[in-house]
């Protein structure tokens, strides 16, 4: 049975490289990298918190670049900014791509860009449990590697148990498309990880990590990732 993935998401900022080292450690196979938007709809409080810190310590797109350069110069797994479309279409679509390529990006994630939109940008696309099936499958057959489940519907943040919605999303996923699907938003600690984990084919963890890394620095990130892959590892 092959390795369920666990990616940890981390918004860009000056200690961020150090961090990504630290997730990769503990056992992350992909990294997030938050570009921040002053008005991030699919964000909960920790997130949107963490983006305007990192507005305030000037994270522009430029800065974003040069810290995804950085943590590329540092780590081995893929990695992928996550941001909104206002920030795409304020510095150019294609510019973006190409150099968020260069920077060492291998995807990108753009929240809110309808799956019509910029077909020329290759992105990771989500859907929720209020999508379509037939959009899930349109959404697979467009996705540059694997499906982002958003395992409820709302925001971002941690929450104490596992969403009842996502059952179903994997279920109607799975019945269209072949493509890794990993679930997101509200996976917290090793119990609700081991039960996504065992339904999809890996997990994103988000709001958690930020808090964790705010609270107890690189060391504590990679505790937590390290029990995130633990519990996966077990399903």
């Amino acid at each position: 049975m092959s390795r369920k993935k666990l990616s940890i998401y981390l918004m860009a900022g000056p200690d961020t490289p150090g961090l990504a080292e630290a997730a990769v450690a503990g056992g992350a196979d992909l990294l997030e990298i938050g570009f921040p938007f002053s008005d991030p709809l699919a964000d909960g409080p920790v997130i949107r918190l963490a983006a305007e810190r990192a507005l305030a310590h000037g994270m522009r797109t430029g800065a974003c670049l040069e810290c995804l350069a950085e943590v590329r110069a540092r780590v081995d797994v893929p990695l992928v900014p996550m941001t909104y479309a206002s920030l795409l279409e304020a510095y150019g679509y294609e510019r973006f791509r190409d150099d968020a390529r260069a920077a060492g990006a291998t995807s990108l994630i753009v929240a809110d860009l309808p799956l019509e939109a910029a077909p020329e940008i290759p992105r990771v696309q989500l859907v929720a449990p209020t999508s379509p099936t037939e959009r899930i499958g349109l959404a697979a057959e467009r996705t540059d590697g694997w499906l982002y489940l958003v395992s409820l519907t709302g925001t971002t943040g941690a929450r104490d148990g596992l969403s009842g919605q996502l059952p179903a999303l994997v279920e109607r996923a799975r019945s269209v498309t072949d493509v890794p699907l990993l679930a997101g938003f509200g996976i917290s600690g090793p119990e609700s990880a081991a039960e996504a984990g065992a339904l999809a084919d890996g997990i994103v963890v988000g709001s958690r990590a930020i808090e964790v890394a705010d609270e107890s620095g690189p060391e504590g990130l990679r505790d937590l990732v390290a029990s995130l892959r633990a519990a996966l590892d077990d399903v």
